[in-house]
């Protein structure tokens, strides 16, 4: 099976290069790329059967990159340092991905996975998932059903949500608030992965727009707009990884 590496960092290619050399021997590597527009005249030429595509790239991610692909019939097996978004996105798709630093077993696993899999499945994974952020980019909006209908929003619209009970507030830009009869668990599904995070059981915010984290048992967040946000300790470590990728 013939494979492209593409991660804009060189010592990743490097390592990720002698592990697949050294435990994946029936892998044949024909093109090592540092961005997605090379690694797109990469597949184009060669029409490798794994592409190993880095996810947080500057200029064109790895998702910008297979949705720019012409050629779609290879697997993909992503790499990347922590990103719980793209993750939740991969496995929705039941694409595979290697955590960074790459551990050679996982490695073996994940290459394994993908020629039991090929034969059966061929493109169809990169082909959905590709379709997948279509429909995430055109579900940017969101309906909320209101009272007296849907009242429809872009995710940068919203500050934050809060939970109500059975109900959730959604504090908007325009300084205006909705109320809609859903959890803030059934919010929290739907925004996740268009960059929320939930903070505190009652509270779900927006990472765009996160001024200041300021330290204590949980400690606090201060929104753009001025607005004090608890975090539980629960949530602490989990909400303080989600900052170090903003």
């Amino acid at each position: 099976m013939t494979a492209i590496i593409v991660d804009d960092e060189k010592h990743c290619r490097d390592v990720l290069g002698l592990l697949i050399q050294k435990h994946c021997p029936t892998i044949h590597l024909v093109s090592s790329c540092s961005d997605g527009s090379g690694a797109i005249e990469a597949i184009e030429m060669h029409h490798p059967d794994i592409v190993f595509l880095d996810i947080e790239m500057p200029g064109m991610s790895g998702f910008d990159m297979l949705e720019a692909c012409r050629f779609t019939n290879f697997e993909v097996i992503f790499t990347t340092a922590y990103n719980e978004y793209a993750i939740k996105a991969i496995r929705h798709n039941a694409l595979d991905y290697i955590l960074k630093p790459i551990d050679k077993d996982e490695l073996v696993q994940a290459v394994g996975r993908m020629q039991k899999t090929r034969p059966e499945k061929e493109a169809t994974r990169v082909d959905n998932f590709i379709e997948y952020l279509t429909r995430q980019k055109m579900g940017d909006r969101i309906a909320l059903p209101t009272s007296d209908g849907l009242q429809i929003l872009q995710s940068e619209e919203i500050w934050y949500c809060e939970s109500e009970g059975g109900y959730t507030r959604f504090y908007l830009t325009n300084g205006k608030i909705s109320l809609i009869s859903k959890t803030l668990k059934e919010v929290e599904d739907v925004l996740e992965i268009k960059g929320f995070c939930r903070v505190h059981h009652s509270y779900l915010i927006n990472l765009r727009y996160v001024q200041k984290y300021v330290r204590g048992d949980g400690g606090e967040v201060i929104m753009s707009n001025g607005k004090n946000i608890p975090v539980s300790r629960n949530k602490k470590q989990e909400f303080l990884n989600f900052l170090e990728k903003i």
